[in-house]
């Protein structure tokens, strides 16, 4: 087989073959922690290479729902064990290519390792159930089938796990992919297509192609022999997908982000609560759809957080992610890093008192990255824009709250719903967070950031388009129910 890697050039992987472009042109992949550096080139890809794509992916189809769920659960097995033979090197790629540190990187594969094994178990575990029949002579029964060729369009913040935890769980269930990554995550993104291609899947099952989302993404929503599509990104772009999918009539699942509130209570213990802040709102440099953005704190505590909190925040090293007690990376693109200082500018301009952090670092040592020093605001209404609007960065807005009831009204004055944490040690109150937020996930006396690779994720609102990932839920994405009635002649 030919390999994927010409130099530090990446090809495409169509029909079990790596692949040139056929605009014979690659996008450059720069290390946000080092803009001089090049991480590698990938395709630039065009609408004949995703035609390509589908086409593989559509002749591939029948035969891998055939191979049975058993067999392609063994694929999966095979593929979770290269992944983990080669994690030190994707993970170390992940780094340099988004600026993730490597401790969070490694642990992001591992969770890849983990999603794999997991869905390989499903090739074991049941794909229907049995219904009594009124007829007593008959047999009635569910089955799942696959849906057939399924598009798999990913982010850049997770370049591991999001695209494992679509893929695996698509292939298990007996779909043929065509798989577009975030250019700003590709060169991972090959490194993890590449484990898959050393387990030996058959032609056309697993298709990868880069390029611009405008040409590539569109392509692939709009194409005729596409039968469903898998979405993590903007909501902007979101809504694209919905409405293309939905024109065509097929499924789609949408991940499109949040702007996740955490509540402390005037009972909560707040030295966790500050930990879980830090760690949910501002590792990976806070580019996380479930990142700690709001933090409604209640008045009798608010001034003794605070404090402890811009205490601890001004303790957090930013630098290179590879580099030994770097807890924060940079942003991962220039244009990432404009967005966040827009915000933070934005929320200055609108009358919020920034606290601490927000700069841009240009010392030697981060001369040549993406680098700023984490944001607290505080004086933030509701009405701003950096309480409304996803600004996936490091930036913190403290919110007053008179009242737990107060709080929770706050918590879900936002379009988005995806996830939502409270710190208290009082069980009224915690029961009462859980039946009134607004949110897919919840979470008590624990950070926003964050689900088990076997619970379902997926939020609510504006945040997605209701169908959950992970998890035995993923089933009901990836498969139709087909109801059997069988009578003896």
């Amino acid at each position: 087989m030919e390999t994927t890697l010409t130099g530090n050039t990446f090809k495409n992987f169509i029909n079990n073959e790596w692949v040139e472009s056929h605009s014979q042109k690659t996008i450059k992949s720069i290390n946000p922690a080092n803009k001089e550096e090049v991480v590698g080139y990938v395709q630039s890809s065009t609408e004949e290479d995703l035609n390509h794509a589908v086409e593989a992916a559509h002749h591939a189809k029948k035969a891998w729902r055939k191979a049975g769920q058993v067999a392609r659960g063994q694929y999966l097995y095979k593929v979770a064990d290269i992944l983990e033979e080669n994690l030190d090197d994707i993970a170390e790629t992940m780094t340099r290519e988004m600026g993730k540190t490597l401790p969070e990187a490694k642990g992001e594969t591992a969770r890849g390792v983990a999603i794999l094994r997991y869905y390989a178990g499903e090739g074991m575990r049941k794909d229907g159930d049995v219904i009594p029949s009124s007829d007593k002579d008959a047999l009635m029964f569910t089955k799942r089938t696959p849906l057939g060729v399924v598009g798999v369009i990913t982010p850049w913040n997770f370049p591991v796990a999001i695209p494992i935890w679509k893929i695996a769980p698509a292939l298990v269930y007996g779909n043929t992919i065509v798989f577009k990554p975030a250019t700003e995550g590709a060169v991972t993104a090959a490194k993890v297509i590449e484990c898959f291609t050393k387990a030996g899947l058959p032609e056309g099952v697993l298709n990868f192609v880069t390029g611009s989302g405008s040409v590539i993404g569109q392509s692939l929503i709009d194409h005729e022999k596409l039968d469903a599509i898998t979405f993590t990104g903007s909501e902007t772009v979101g809504k694209n997908v919905a409405k293309s999918a939905a024109a065509r009539g097929i499924k789609f699942q949408l991940e499109m982000g949040g702007k996740n509130p955490v509540i402390v209570a005037d009972d909560a213990d707040i030295d966790s609560a500050v930990a879980a802040v830090i760690s949910g709102g501002l590792r990976s440099t806070g580019q996380k759809c479930t990142a700690s953005s709001r933090v409604i704190v209640q008045d009798g505590v608010y001034d003794y957080f605070k404090a402890k909190l811009v205490d601890a925040v001004q303790n957090i090293t930013v630098g290179d992610g590879l580099q030994e007690g770097i807890w924060m990376g940079p942003c991962a693109s220039e244009s990432q890093f404009n967005t966040v200082k827009g915000y933070i500018e934005k929320g200055k301009a609108e009358g919020a008192s920034l606290l601490y952090g927000g700069e841009q670092l240009t010392d030697e040592e981060h001369a040549n990255g993406f680098y700023m020093t984490p944001a607290v605001f505080e004086e933030v209404t509701s009405d701003m824009a950096i309480a409304r609007e996803e600004i996936f960065g490091p930036v913190i807005a403290l919110i007053k709250a008179s009242s737990l009831e107060e709080a929770i009204e706050v918590a879900n004055d936002t379009k988005y719903g995806l996830s939502a944490s409270i710190f208290t040690t009082n069980i009224n109150a915690l029961l009462e967070f859980v039946d009134d937020i607004e949110a897919g996930l919840v979470r008590v006396n624990a950070e926003s950031a964050g689900v088990e690779l076997h619970a379902p994720f997926g939020g609510m609102k504006a945040s997605s388009s209701g169908s959950r990932e992970q998890g035995e839920a993923a089933k009901e994405f990836f498969t139709e129910i087909k109801t059997v009635f069988i009578k003896g002649s």
